[in-house]
């Protein structure tokens, strides 16, 4: 039986190595030939290493799953989406011919998926790609992103971010309803899921949402008042370029 060659792209190093490990010993009839930490990386080995099937992460820095898929000329290989959505888009998602799989993936879900890409027919991946485009409303989705938090995983509005605080390998972000939530990843990390015209690292410990700035207090790197009543200090080293991206905004 002639294998299925595939790659997984995933910006999580632990969620991919998982995968890997699931994927020696559940599924015989999938050869791994590449994972890549970098949506662009993976879109270069697409090109390259011609896969008949791509485990794909939908939300990574610079580049999420659907706009890799878009950039293509061509889907000719099977897609299985390993990430997690809301229910409406697991509903775009079953009436499709691309999968989906949850994390943190379940063996036989992850084998009843293979069986899937099996016997999936290669032209009709490319039409069920530019149906989830379409069904999955790609410009209301840019504003949302799903974050590892304390307690499992969780969706959340970008737009609703007041403040983002570093506190060592966590981040607590800080919301416009004073709620707040603590996330499993590291500031820089969340730097690179938010919009960089609308936020801004004004410290090393801290980023702000300059949509939601009250005003800016003059001092020797000064401090910003949020629309929400924080204090967030500005280090001297952000404040000029802090002012041009204010009067852009």
């Amino acid at each position: 039986m002639n294998k299925l060659h595939a790659i997984i792209i995933d910006d999580e190093k632990h969620c991919a190595e998982t995968l890997e490990w699931q994927l020696s010993n559940f599924c015989p009839s999938v050869e791994l030939i590449g994972m890549y930490s970098s949506p662009i990386e993976g879109l270069a080995a697409i090109k390259k290493l011609n896969p008949d099937l791509v485990f794909l992460d939908i939300e990574m820095p610079k580049m999420n799953g659907f706009q890799l898929l878009k950039s293509l000329d061509e889907v000719n290989f099977g897609v299985i989406f390993t990430t997690a959505f809301d229910q409406f888009a697991v509903q775009a998602f079953k009436v499709s011919a691309i999968d989906y799989l949850v994390k943190p993936i379940d063996d036989d879900e992850l084998q009843l998926a293979v069986e899937k890409a099996e016997k999936s027919n290669r032209k009709e991946t490319g039409v069920s790609v530019e149906f989830l485009l379409e069904q999955m409303q790609e410009k209301k989705l840019s504003n949302r992103v799903f974050l590892p938090t304390l307690n499992g995983l969780e969706f959340i509005d970008k737009r609703t971010v007041i403040r983002c605080e570093s506190d060592s390998n966590y981040t607590t972000v800080y919301f416009e309803n004073e709620d707040k939530m603590v996330i499993s990843k590291t500031l820089k990390e969340f730097e690179d899921l938010l919009p960089e015209r609308h936020f801004f690292r004004v410290h090393h410990s801290h980023i702000v949402n300059l949509l939601l700035v009250q005003k800016y207090v003059r001092g020797d790197g000064g401090h910003l008042v949020m629309k929400n009543g924080n204090i967030v200090p500005v280090s001297r080293a952000k404040k000029q370029l802090l002012l041009e991206y204010l009067q852009q905004n």
